[in-house]
Parts: structure tokens; C-alpha cells; sequence
């Protein structure tokens, strides 16, 4: 293999693990999962005062039950259906 095709793979792998990398998916699930973990933090530590304001339901430890779940969906969906390289173009004369 000439030097040319060497340096060409290493991009492609590359790019590849950029990809892999920057996924919306992993985004998004991490996000949800800290301010999930914010959020039900302030929802165990409420006041009654708080709980008086929100008609006696506990808004903030539900809504960060459901941001955690909904970000381990997000990272669960990542892990188990990863991002696949680009698929490599054929070149001209092959």
C-alpha cells in the first residue's frame, strides 16, 4: 500500500471515532442525566412550603425521576446501537 492509502485509512478511522464521539445521543442523554440528578436532589431535600406551593404533588422529584430515565434511555440506546463509520466511497478505476 502506498503511503497515500495509509493516510487515507487513518482519516477514515478517524472521522469514524469523531463521529462516534460527537453523537446527539450521548449528548443529550448526559444532560439529561445531570440536571436529572439536580432536579431530584431538590426534589428530596423540599420544604413543605414547597410541597403546599405544588399542591402537595412533589414536581421537582418527579420531573428528575423522569429526566433520568429519560437520559438512560438516551445512553442505553447509544450503547446498544452504536454510530457506524461512514461508509467508504469507491474510487474511481476500482
Amino acid at each position: 500500500m502506498s503511503d497515500y492509502q495509509h493516510e487515507v485509512e487513518e482519516l477514515e478511522r478517524r472521522s469514524a471515532t469523531a463521529a462516534r464521539l460527537f453523537d446527539i445521543r450521548g449528548i443529550i442523554g448526559g444532560l439529561f442525566v445531570v440536571y436529572g440528578a439536580i432536579v431530584t436532589i431538590a426534589g428530596i431535600t423540599a420544604s413543605d412550603a414547597d410541597l403546599r406551593k405544588a399542591q402537595g404533588i412533589n414536581i421537582n422529584l418527579w420531573t428528575g425521576v423522569g429526566m433520568l430515565v429519560l437520559g438512560a434511555a438516551f445512553l442505553v440506546w447509544l450503547r446498544l446501537n452504536p454510530t457506524s463509520p461512514p461508509a467508504r466511497q469507491a474510487e474511481d478505476g476500482e
